[in-house]
């Protein structure tokens, strides 16, 4: 009688590198991108624009957390000039200069407004803003040593 086990093929585990960090800020920023792409979609239909977020709530008398649709406020990251539109790339609350001295892409028409969002997004995704989003966004001090607790011996 064979075994089940020996049906499967047995590795010792494989060492996986952690992913560089910029993988993460950018599916950050893509996120928030395709939220101001529809906000501007809802401002040309007319409509109003509603984000919400999952939030996990403990029910005080059963104790049993569920999760919970809240509003959020988002701000939109354009503006208008006299019916002429311009769109910053906010990252935190910080204005990405796409170059040097220059954070605001002229948009035109805010009929324009989801097409430029959507090259954006597409741009991020191609990684071409990686070192404009790095220095808006420093790493993280490194953390200090673990230290050894002592223990009192009485």
């Amino acid at each position: 009688m064979t075994s089940l086990l020996s049906s499967l093929k047995v590795i010792a585990r494989p060492q996986i590198e952690a992913k560089p960090p910029i993988l993460g800020k950018r599916l950050r920023l893509i996120e928030k991108l395709d939220e101001q792409q529809a906000m501007a979609q809802a401002m040309l239909d007319g409509q109003a624009y509603e984000a919400f977020k999952d939030k996990k709530v403990k029910d005080p008398e059963t104790g049993e957390s569920k999760t919970v649709r809240k509003r959020k406020a988002v701000r939109p990251w354009y503006f208008d000039d006299k019916e002429h539109y311009f769109f910053e790339i906010k990252v935190g609350l910080k204005t990405l200069e796409l170059e040097k001295g220059k954070a605001a892409i002229d948009v035109g028409k805010k009929e324009d407004l989801p097409a430029v969002i959507g090259t954006l997004i597409k741009a991020v995704e191609a990684g071409e803003l990686d070192t404009q989003i790095l220095q808006l966004s420093p790493a993280p001090p490194p953390k200090p040593p673990k230290q050894a607790k002592a223990t009192d011996k009485k």
